[in-house]
């Protein structure tokens, strides 16, 4: 009984901790802000000592959040959540159309991958936008999927370096998916139905990982914690994702955008460790789904492989079977290698 309340008061500091940190709507500013080209990147801003000490804090809470789930906490964390465990066999399918749709609307709408890369006036734009819209079709259609994530993944930097570092890393989200579908792609069987083996599903979730975590700690430095000019002007087009006002609490624009990328910044690593997935995906999943009342279809839009991540990450943290290989790191295989492979 000790070792069972000791487990749940461990589980309940950690959920704590997230939920202390406050979350501000985490919107795509490139997406809203008129020419956000104008706004020049800013270092200095990221080395202020408030800034700092946000930023410390977050990598202080990640690797607590890490040991304290490996050391102490059951797993799954929330065994309440284990009938999510039965769309295992069946995610990679629904993350194809996640991806898909994304990618076709993406193209639709003359943007490549994200919709801050507007490529219809460079030279074979045309020509990319084409090839992403018929890769948006092809991964809806869940037919033999495997090649066209592994030319997603392989395009997809090639193209995004014309538009240089930050449009590929910004982007790892959708390449992080494309190799896990690579990795693990749906079958010819009905649903798409797939059990790997476990060695190759674990790796399949840590480039899924590596790729949405990145994407997010891009977009906390590029939009942020880099770039306070262009998060300020955000927040004076729109006032209402200063959720602190909201309550009565009035900061500083300069420490709200600290909070926010600090934020934002948590978010990626807590993805990229992989530990308490289920509590990590719910708390996220929080901010991203409150800015579709603010901005509608074109976030919807733009986050679809996002909360395919999530969903990814939650139902196979809600198995029993494939909770293990969600958090499994490099070097860290002592404890994953027990499992077998999938069951649904």
């Amino acid at each position: 009984m000790k070792r069972i309340l000791g487990r749940c008061g461990a589980l309940a500091a950690a959920v704590g901790v997230l939920l202390a940190v406050p979350a501000p709507a985490s919107a795509h500013e490139k997406w809203f802000v008129p020419d956000p080209g104008a706004y020049p990147t800013d270092w200095s801003f990221a080395l202020r000592p408030l800034t700092l000490a946000f930023l410390l804090a977050v990598v202080a809470v990640t690797l607590l959040w890490r040991y304290v789930a490996v050391r102490y906490l059951p797993v799954p964390e929330l065994r309440v959540l284990g009938f999510l465990g039965r769309l295992v066999p069946y995610v990679p399918r629904l993350l194809t159309i996640h991806l898909g749709v994304s990618l076709l609307g993406a193209a639709v709408s003359g943007h490549f991958l994200t919709h801050d890369l507007d490529v219809e006036d460079l030279t074979g734009g045309s020509t990319l936008l084409l090839l992403e819209g018929a890769l948006g079709i092809w991964f809806i259609t869940g037919i033999r999927l495997r090649p066209a994530a592994v030319l997603l993944a392989l395009a997809g930097p090639l193209a995004l370096l014309v538009t240089g570092p930050v449009g590929l890393l910004s982007a790892m989200d959708l390449l992080g998916v494309a190799v896990f579908l690579a990795f693990v792609p749906p079958s010819d069987a009905t649903f798409g139905r797939v059990e790997p083996d476990a060695v190759t599903l674990r790796r399949g979730l840590l480039a899924l990982r590596l790729g949405a975590g990145g994407a997010l700690i891009t977009l906390a430095f590029a939009e942020k914690l880099a770039n306070p000019a262009l998060a300020r002007e955000t927040l004076r087009l729109f006032p209402h994702l200063d959720v602190f006002a909201l309550v009565g609490i009035h900061l500083p624009a300069d420490t709200f955008v600290a909070v926010a990328g600090a934020t934002e910044l948590l978010f990626g690593l807590l993805v990229i460790s992989g530990a308490l997935p289920q509590v990590a995906v719910l708390v996220a999943g929080i901010p991203f789904n409150a800015t579709l009342l603010l901005f509608g279809g074109t976030e919807m839009l733009g986050h679809l492989p996002v909360y395919g991540v999530f969903l990814t990450l939650l139902a196979y943290g809600s198995n029993r079977n494939t909770a293990e290989l969600v958090r499994w790191l490099p070097g860290l295989r002592r404890r994953t290698a027990r499992r077998p492979a999938l069951a649904g």
